[in-house]
């Protein structure tokens, strides 16, 4: 069980597992991009999903992330942020992304209906996604208000650290570790959750 908790944390050896796998990934080694996968996809897809609000486009967001993070290997900097940070700013992206194209396709199209959700071909591959998404927001719903609030004004509105620091009348380091506490946090429940 510990070994599962510390998986999803901040702790120095699970830091050290990523940037391992990181320094794997530039070399090309695909199985290091599995591994990273399978650490952190839950935490992307709910995210992203939390964003997106279907299923279909926040799977195919999650796609374009690891494409990304393939192909974008050698563009990560260590001393810049960790490998979750660097992946969370990918996934937040590329979901901002999908929320403007999709806001433009509803604007050409004439209407404000929602895109069409399409099934997904594979119902066990459906399955399986939501019920991650689940996890991650019964996670969510279980952290501080304080440090939900931070990680939803800076994954789900686009605000920096700075930003977030001035809406709520907070200093910026109080902020930043309500962020990092929530992100440990999150982590440790998405393991728990696993574990169960």
């Amino acid at each position: 069980h510990a070994a599962r908790t510390h998986r999803y944390a901040d702790a120095p050896g699970a830091a050290r597992d990523a940037l391992a796998a990181m320094g794997r990934l530039q070399a090309g080694d695909a199985a290091a991009l599995k591994g990273l996968y399978d650490r952190y996809a839950a935490l992307l897809y709910g995210v992203i999903l939390r964003m997106v609000g279907q299923a279909a486009e926040a799977e195919d967001v999650l796609q374009q992330v690891w494409i990304q993070a393939w192909r974008g290997a050698a563009s990560y900097d260590p001393a810049r942020g960790s490998v979750a940070s660097w992946l969370l700013t990918m996934a937040r992206s590329r979901a901002l992304d999908r929320l403007r194209s999709l806001a433009s396709r509803r604007r050409e199209g004439g209407t404000e209906a929602p895109v069409p959700d399409p099934r997904s071909p594979d119902p066990a591959a459906g399955l399986e996604s939501r019920g991650r998404a689940e996890r991650v927001r019964a996670a969510l719903d279980r952290i501080d208000p304080r440090h939900r609030e931070v990680l939803e004004l800076a994954f789900f509105g686009g605000l920096t650290q700075a930003e977030i620091a001035a809406r709520l009348g907070k200093p910026l380091g109080t902020v930043k570790t309500w962020a990092r506490t929530g992100l440990t946090t999150l982590r440790a429940a998405l393991a728990d959750e696993v574990e169960a």
